[in-house]
């Protein structure tokens, strides 16, 4: 090497070991998004701007899924897999929708478990028919608003602790649609969530948030602290946690079924954990429990029948909604399509609808096995028209009975090659339930009771083995008498505002079945009458209904919940499929295509093959 390319080359090593020195040392303190002490979140520290799809609406957040053999949705992707699997494996769209949600009841008892209850809408291809199931559980025998408000000297029925659960309804529902229509037992079904609840899963943000924000009710009991906490602390972001206790329960009732949960160890344990809280839960309560076959509920709109549970669910006020909706516009000259979702007065409409539902709900809803709650009136198109002049376009008004509750759940749907398609939805409600967990089995006990009234006048007032008024709701859309949508969003009382607006996306704004969920919305608080919109919204009309006087705050995506869906379109000139172990051994795809959504403010997915 010459004597002056030498030079040049050790003053360029010079000049440049600084900047690569200087380059190293700017990165991030938490590369990967990898949490440390200092940044537990990492991600939510990060200004970026959003990246844009390539085609279609380009702020939807992810594609549909589309499938022919079988599609799977949950808000939990280990759960939608483990679906996924039982279809794969030759089990039905009922097999599949107990395997996911037994996985979530592992993974996420911020929102569910074992101890909670469930609902679900089950089309039957083969019989061309939609079954409801009622899985609610019900009041002790000792609960009487004497109970509470005597014994206990309460003015309410508690949110925590042993008295805030029913008897738990979720294993009686499981063993209910498998008895009826699967094809398989709790052994098969079960066995994904056993193993993940023995080997571990690993925690994500949402759930990650939830649980740090339960710390202070759960190291209340010292069982429920050692089960779900480290040192009475959330485990860290992206942990890996487990619970073989729970585990435990999920091999027992593999073994023996639902007696197991009822009759069995686990009622022995629920019983004395429930007694020793000063609970008057027996025996008797969880062994005569029975969940429910009931008929659902439906009205048309704008020629699509939407279908939900009846009480004591609220699935009912999103029905009543949105007959208001369809029989109002035109009273006040107004057409939703051509308004569109970038309108104040659009948002001022649902609102208003919204409240007046709203307002039936909570003077109404009950267990119709002790209270009339008048629904054929209620869900008239004649009984929508009479409410159309208490709402004006001008004026943002005040809702006429106040009330509500606040709770989650998980949502899931699953659909097979054989037309089958399931809406289910299962819940613990409150964020980890009563915060109680019941030794030796890991299971966080519900808070359902919560919801009970001790006003003797309402309809929804405790009682023995009653059941109390239910936010969790399961949708069903057909045309026709076909079967076409399965839908739900969860999230306590956005429930039934929040399914109107995911059927006037798709019905009257031609959205697909991704997108009304990527879309913003709103919820609207019963009790303190105050708007909340998704900070994209309110930056569009905030203002505008605000100067309708309404109270407006924006708000982030976790105030009104997520959702999950499945749309089915048949080929017609396709066979009908027939379910057979031939049509298992030579894998025959569905008459048609599925399409799925799952909502991106959660931590789930869509899955299909």
């Amino acid at each position: 090497m010459k004597r002056h390319d030498f030079f040049s080359l050790l003053r360029s090593v010079v000049f440049i070991t600084p900047f690569f020195t200087q380059f190293a040392q700017a990165q991030s303190p938490n590369p990967f998004g990898i949490p440390t002490a200092e940044s537990p979140t990492p991600a939510a520290n990060v200004v970026a701007a959003p990246g844009a799809r390539a085609q279609g609406w380009l702020s939807q957040g992810r594609s549909e899924v589309i499938a022919r053999h079988g599609i799977v949705a949950t808000s939990d992707t280990q759960a939608a897999q483990a679906g996924l699997e039982i279809l794969q494996r030759g089990g039905n769209a009922i097999d599949a929708a107990v395997a996911a949600g037994a996985v979530l009841d592992v993974t996420s008892q911020n929102d569910t478990g074992i101890a909670g209850d469930l609902f679900a809408l089950v089309y039957v291809a083969e019989e061309q028919k939609l079954y409801a199931l009622n899985s609610a559980g019900w009041a002790p025998a000792g609960w009487t608003p004497e109970f509470f408000k005597e014994e206990l000297e309460l003015e309410r029925v508690p949110g925590t602790g042993v008295n805030a659960a029913t008897v738990p309804g979720a294993i009686s529902g499981y063993d209910a649609l498998l008895n009826r229509f699967g094809t398989m037992s709790f052994k098969e079904t079960f066995e994904r969530a056993a193993q993940i609840a023995e080997e571990g899963w690993g925690q994500g943000e949402r759930r990650h948030r939830d649980l740090d924000s339960a710390v202070n009710r759960l190291i209340e009991d010292e069982y429920t602290a050692s089960v779900f906490l480290e040192e009475n602390n959330a485990p860290p972001l992206y942990s890996i946690l487990r619970n073989p206790d729970l585990a435990n329960a999920l091999r027992l009732i593999q073994e023996q079924g639902r007696d197991a949960f009822y009759r069995g160890p686990i009622a022995d344990a629920l019983v004395a954990r429930v007694q020793e809280g000063g609970g008057v839960m027996t025996h008797e309560d969880l062994a005569e429990f029975e969940s429910e076959w009931v008929e659902p509920i439906s009205t048309n709109y704008h020629g699509y029948d939407i279908f939900q549970l009846p009480p004591p669910g609220q699935g009912w006020a999103a029905l009543e909604m949105l007959n208001i909706l369809e029989v109002c516009a035109p009273v006040h000259d107004l057409n939703l399509t051509a308004l569109g979702p970038s309108n104040p007065d659009y948002w001022h409409f649902l609102v208003e609808a919204k409240k007046l539902a709203y307002s039936d709900l909570q003077a109404y809803n009950g267990d119709p096995l002790f209270a009339d709650v008048p629904i054929e009136k209620l869900l008239d198109k004649s009984y929508a028209a009479s409410l159309c002049d208490r709402i004006d376009m001008n004026k943002a008004s005040e809702p006429a009975v106040k009330g509500g509750l606040d709770g989650g759940t998980i949502y899931l749907t699953t659909a097979d090659r054989w037309g089958n398609m399931v809406s289910f939805i299962h819940s613990i409600f409150s964020v980890y339930g009563s915060a109680v967990a019941i030794p030796p089995y890991g299971m966080i006990l519900h808070n359902r009771g919560v919801a009970f009234s001790l006003d003797p006048e309402s309809p929804n007032v405790v009682a023995p083995r009653k059941r109390p008024f239910h936010s969790i709701i399961a949708g069903f859309v057909m045309q026709n008498g076909e079967p076409l949508m399965t839908f739900g969003n969860m999230g306590g009382a956005v429930q039934p505002e929040t399914h109107a607006q995911h059927m006037v996306n798709v019905i009257d704004h031609g959205m697909n079945i991704q997108m009304t969920t990527d879309a913003a919305r709103f919820t609207h608080s019963q009790s303190s009458n105050r708007l909340s919109l998704e900070h994209s919204l309110y930056n569009l009309v905030g203002r505008a209904l605000e100067a309708k006087g309404h109270e407006v705050r924006p708000v982030n995506g976790g105030a009104v919940g997520g959702y999950q869906g499945i749309l089915f379109t048949k080929d017609p000139s396709l066979p009908v499929p027939v379910y057979s172990l031939q049509s298992i051994d030579e894998d025959h795809p569905v008459n048609g295509i599925y399409r799925a959504g799952s909502d991106h403010r959660k931590d789930g997915g869509a899955v299909g093959w």
